[in-house]
């Protein structure tokens, strides 16, 4: 039986809960069993906001996501808060374009990934986060087309349906990078 816990933190306007809500997504289609908590300063816009999701084969107890195996941080408040929460042997993943210091941690796996500066080259600059996640979903060789894109048009309303080959191409960029 297997339980993965993620935090997705940055700030309000990064798609961090989109980030997070997808993942959730997918692990549910995936069978798996998944929570998915968002929290997000006053702000929203801006300010603080972060996500917890749960993905597992058993019954998810709590969504509270308070040791990540899996961190993402979009930011430099998010890495400075989160990075000695995250379990020895986990996973952080840092976009390298907004935060210049690297993890002080030798007991986790890290990578770099200039997800914002990725974004705005490829002239898509809101999918810095979907870029991250695609990269998530690379590490932990789970990335497959087929579920990807079915969670994908689970979190893209109809009306943003044209933004699906966009999300799906910013994943891709990571795992090309």
């Amino acid at each position: 039986m297997k339980t993965t816990s993620f935090l997705f933190a940055g700030f309000g306007g990064q798609g961090i809960l989109f980030a997070g809500k997808f993942l959730a997504y997918k692990g549910l289609l995936d069978g798996k069993q998944v929570s998915w908590l968002p929290s997000y300063g006053p702000e929203m816009r801006g300010g603080t906001a972060s996500c917890g999701v749960i993905i597992s084969d058993t019954p998810v107890g709590s969504p509270i996501v308070s040791n990540p195996d899996v961190l993402v941080a979009m930011n430099l408040p998010s890495l400075d808060r989160y990075e000695d929460a995250v379990v020895p042997g986990g996973i952080i993943f840092v976009d390298s374009t907004l935060i210049e210091r690297k993890v002080k941690r030798d007991d986790v796996k890290v990578y770099y990934i200039p997800a914002t500066k990725l974004a705005s080259d490829n002239k898509t600059p809101t999918l810095a986060n979907m870029i991250i996640v695609g990269k998530v979903l690379d590490a932990l060789n789970d990335f497959q087309e087929e579920s990807v894109v079915t969670a994908l048009k689970k979190v893209i309303s109809a009306k943003r349906a044209d933004m699906l080959d966009v999300n799906l191409n910013a994943m891709k960029l990571a795992i090309e990078n």
